[in-house]
């Protein structure tokens, strides 16, 4: 998917809302759990109620990885179900994956090419070599963690590091690798006073914005410096929107949590734009 689809997507349903698939068994409505792929079955009712309302799904692999190969065959259908089904979605594969370039060349390929999802989440840590392969997947992108939302973040991305924090290190220095135009940033809704400044470094990129709700993350903190002129936001919400029941009307309940984020998005929208 290209970033002007992307973003024509977001226009068309005014909404930047990215839904996090991240199914655990022990959280799910019981009722699915006598059936052959409970985990699929779970994301596919919750696709289905609320993919008018978002423009993006991301599950995060360790929720599948966790259950061996059924749990891999539950994001394989999951993914494919959403290929088939609603096209114009864009998917995340939350793996947060980086090592040497042997290494990235086959995890961007499983995720990329293999599964066929349009992004993929790394870390940054290894450097270019690390990266690089999996920026060369045309029309794919690259999520790079860049300050995250939880506590430890402050462990290293916040360090001052030859006079400036290392996060915009990273930043700055991502933007000289090969085919950089297919990155995004994982920036976290909890570090909302960092975005003016991030904006600074990458005025055109997408920034995904895990974060808010749950975590504690606030749309009204990150919207006035994280949009731009394209948007180039994706808010996403997990546990908020999925779990919001865990009875039998469990869809119904999710696509109404997602419905109340998605009028707040419109109304940011309207406001802005």
């Amino acid at each position: 998917m290209t970033t002007q689809q992307l973003v024509q997507q977001i226009k068309t349903k005014k909404s930047f809302l990215c839904i996090g698939l991240d199914v655990d068994l022990t959280k799910i409505p019981k009722h699915l759990l006598e059936l052959e792929d409970p985990i699929f079955e779970f994301n596919k009712a919750i696709i289905d109620a609320t993919h008018d309302l978002c423009v993006s799904y991301k599950p995060n692999t360790a929720f599948y990885e966790a259950y061996g190969l059924k749990g891999w065959q539950s994001l394989e259908k999951t993914i494919n179900y959403i290929n088939e089904n609603y096209p114009e979605i864009f998917t995340i594969a939350d793996a947060k994956r980086g090592d040497i370039g042997n290494t990235s060349s086959m995890y961007a390929k499983a995720f990329l090419e293999d599964l066929n999802f349009d992004s993929v989440t790394v870390a940054p840590y290894m450097g270019k070599d690390s990266v690089e392969p999996f920026l060369a997947f045309e029309n794919k992108h690259t999520i790079l963690l860049a300050l995250t939302s939880n506590e430890g973040a402050f462990d290293f991305q916040t360090n001052i590091v030859d006079g400036e924090e290392l996060f915009k290190k990273v930043i700055k220095t991502s933007k000289t690798w090969k085919n950089s135009q297919n990155l995004m940033y994982v920036v976290g809704a909890t570090k909302a006073e960092y975005f003016a400044e991030i904006r600074k470094i990458v005025p055109d990129s997408f920034l995904l914005v895990p974060g808010v709700g749950a975590q504690g993350g606030s749309l009204h903190d990150v919207c006035p410096y994280g949009l731009n002129n394209s948007i180039g936001l994706l808010i996403n919400s997990s546990r908020g929107i999925i779990y919001a029941s865990n009875g039998e009307n469990f869809a119904k309940k999710a696509r109404d949590e997602a419905f109340k984020i998605q009028q707040d998005l419109e109304e940011i929208l309207r406001m802005n734009y």
